[in-house]
């Protein structure tokens, strides 16, 4: 397959749009970001890449702790406009119907309507140019009870997330395989005779 070669830049994809929630007790404010990601497993790390000339960046560097809302589709028209306009003039969650719902470990309200929530705390902020990142400790996830079976099992293609890539959003789909299963014995089945 013939390859193009373009100068560097921000294309990686899919990504999620997901709806961060700040506050300080008096306010709050819900925002979209996509520039987001896992950085640790144990313990659980994540970032979000803000510039500071958003109106919730004070929010994030003065509480230190911000929420991850996972963005199902059927709130990506939401999540859409809470990433065009400021909180400054707008109240979005009076705007898009949103739930603010107390936080389990942050004082910053998750989004009642979101399937899972990642409650953070920032360790440390890099200054990138653009962005800064907030690198932050995954302090407890909050999930809908509908996604889990009677084992406890998480039922993530149940929650009907969204992506982002490269300007448009996508509703996830089916499921191409689970982690390892390209390694996976297969089971030998036993004969009757």
């Amino acid at each position: 397959m013939a390859k193009v070669n373009w100068k560097g830049g921000a294309l990686l994809a899919p990504v999620p749009p997901v709806l961060v929630t700040v506050g300080n007790g008096e306010k709050s404010n819900v925002f979209t970001v996509a520039w987001t990601g896992l950085i640790n497993t144990v313990p659980p790390k994540t970032y979000i890449s803000v510039r500071p000339s958003r109106y919730s960046y004070d929010f994030i560097k003065e509480s230190g702790e911000f929420v991850l809302n996972l963005t199902p589709s059927s709130l990506i028209r939401a999540a859409d406009w809470c990433g065009i306009h400021t909180g400054r003039k707008a109240d979005k969650f009076a705007k898009w119907s949103l739930t603010r719902a107390a936080a389990n470990e942050v004082s910053v309200p998750i989004i009642e309507e979101c399937p899972l929530s990642l409650e953070c705390r920032v360790f440390d902020i890099i200054e990138l140019g653009s962005h800064h990142m907030f690198l932050a400790d995954i302090v407890c996830v909050d999930v809908d009870a509908e996604i889990i079976d009677k084992e406890g099992r998480l039922h993530i293609e149940r929650a009907g997330l969204a992506a982002f890539a490269h300007g448009e959003y996508f509703e996830l789909g089916r499921s191409l395989g689970r982690f390892g299963f390209s390694v996976k014995k297969k089971k030998k089945h036993s004969q009757k005779r």
